[in-house]
């Protein structure tokens, strides 16, 4: 009898949870879609969509992430004119007249949209310089596109075409992401479109030095998933079909694909896009050091216990660290909480904040540690917003990026900049070249973009210039305005 009164009991309380939950969802639950607003409305259900068809079994089943995100993945195309500055004689004796004359160049490569309004993630590299941008969706239809935005330190920029109800892809937490974690990259390899391809993580946190900007963040996703040139732009994701990274490069001693891929991940994606979108421009925050890599030497002066941390070279006399009281030979291991292993993995944390955000910087002085609470600045060193065009680093036609330890060594020069790329203009017309190191620009010690762009009043009057060629000859130009 006592069994059969446990069952009974246990069968009453059963029907009774069951008869609540069926009541507070179709009663009770409805409450808060009354009350939210109609955005929210539509992300509840989105999400719960979703939710429900994400498979919950599959480890190595790849076919929902693929059919997910195939759709959000485009095909961008870029026309650009190259222009010559001066007429070969050679060229045009062997290809004929006119051949050395301006030309159109054409360029394809991937991207990602990211919201059902036609938003764009892709690559900076892809569209850098073109005249025209073309998208090309999956179901063939073709859009001329708005570059809105673009920002050459991540490699990362925002297109805009006029299209509503797109398939996007939602963004994803890249910080989850585990190494040996199966990950899908989709793009249009040699124009082959609407490819994906199937690896693991390899590695987080990579530098590799591929980009030439002042402020460069490189914190890369490895990954063995196939990659090749036109995948540039495209999407990495995760087995729910997640973002959580934009292919940029492949490391290849041929220029195709060799085993081994890289991803922007989306925890710099994101900021970039939505500062993109908002200001026009990358609102960075800057923690105002110079840093390196801690190694067994370095652990052995700064006595530490452990090869582990970033250590401070220098700081900026203007900067944020400096005014938080922070100074040469600290060693930073942590911000906000969240641990750092190399400048790579600092980099990527601080570039998720904007100029008058607050951070606190954990860090070892002498062995003992310390925490700071750091007010980041922009590149003016104030903390405002900073406008569309302002952080460039082109000027009079080269691009210039920050001299430097082994050019200072070399050049026994403790500050300057240095010319990574030129094409047409105020620079090039005076003899400076690729690989040109500029110290001094109108009476005025320079060691950045913004240096010169302030020393020549926004490229308005240049009168001198003083540095040092490739080759190491010092050299000093007069010049007219």
């Amino acid at each position: 009898m006592k069994a059969k009164s446990l069952i009974t009991t246990l069968l009453i309380a059963l029907f009774g949870a069951l008869a609540g939950l069926f009541i507070y969802t179709r009663f009770l639950d409805t409450d808060r879609l009354s009350t939210a607003t109609e955005k929210e409305k539509r992300e509840i259900e989105e999400n719960a969509r979703y939710t429900s068809m994400v498979p919950q079994s599959g480890v190595s089943d790849f076919t929902f992430a693929a059919e997910h995100t195939v759709h959000g993945v485009v095909h961008v195309k870029t026309k650009t004119t190259v222009s010559s500055s001066y007429q070969n004689p050679l060229y045009e004796f062997f290809y004929g007249p006119g051949a050395s004359q301006p030309r159109e160049v054409r360029g394809s490569g991937s991207g990602v949209i990211v919201t059902e309004d036609g938003y764009i993630v892709t690559n900076n590299h892809v569209i850098e310089d073109a005249d025209e941008v073309e998208v090309t969706l999956n179901d063939k239809r073709t859009f001329a596109a708005e570059v809105v935005g673009r920002d050459p330190s991540t490699d990362i920029a925002v297109l805009k075409i006029k299209a509503n109800g797109l398939t996007y892809i939602k963004f994803g937490d890249s910080d989850a992401i585990r190494l040996g974690e199966w990950v899908l990259a989709v793009g249009n390899p040699f124009n082959l479109t609407s490819t994906v391809t199937a690896g693991i993580v390899s590695a987080r946190g990579r530098s590799l030095n591929l980009l030439d900007s002042q402020y460069r963040i490189e914190s890369f996703i490895q990954t063995d998933a196939a990659v090749n040139m036109g995948n540039s732009g495209g999407a990495l994701v995760n087995t729910r079909g997640e973002l959580i990274g934009i292919t940029t490069a492949i490391y290849s001693p041929t220029g195709s694909y060799a085993g081994n891929s890289f991803a922007v991940p989306t925890s710099i994606v994101k900021k970039v896009y939505e500062d993109l979108r908002q200001y026009g421009e990358v609102q960075r925050g800057l923690l105002g050091v110079n840093i390196t890599d801690v190694t067994p030497e370095i652990a052995k002066e700064a006595n530490l216990k452990d090869v582990r941390g970033v250590y401070v070279t220098g700081v900026v006399a203007d900067g944020a660290a400096k005014a938080a009281g922070m100074a040469e030979k600290d060693v930073i291991i942590a911000v906000s909480g969240e641990p750092v292993a190399t400048t790579a993995d600092l980099q990527e944390k601080v570039s998720r904040y904007r100029p008058g955000d607050r951070v606190e910087v954990t860090y070892l002085r002498n062995g003992k540690e310390d925490k700071k609470t750091v007010v980041l600045r922009n590149f003016e060193g104030g903390t405002g917003v900073v406008a569309p065009g302002a952080q460039s680093t082109e000027l009079f036609g080269a691009t210039l990026s920050t001299v430097g330890s082994d050019d200072k060594q070399q050049f026994k020069i403790s500050n300057g900049v240095k010319i990574t790329s030129i094409s047409d203009g105020r620079f090039r017309d005076l003899g400076l070249s690729r690989g040109t190191i500029i110290v001094d620009v109108n009476g005025q010690k320079v060691n950045s973009a913004a240096d010169i762009r302030r020393a020549t009043n926004d490229e308005k009057s240049l009168t001198s210039i003083e540095g040092f060629t490739p080759d190491g000859t010092y050299f000093k130009y007069q010049t007219r305005r």
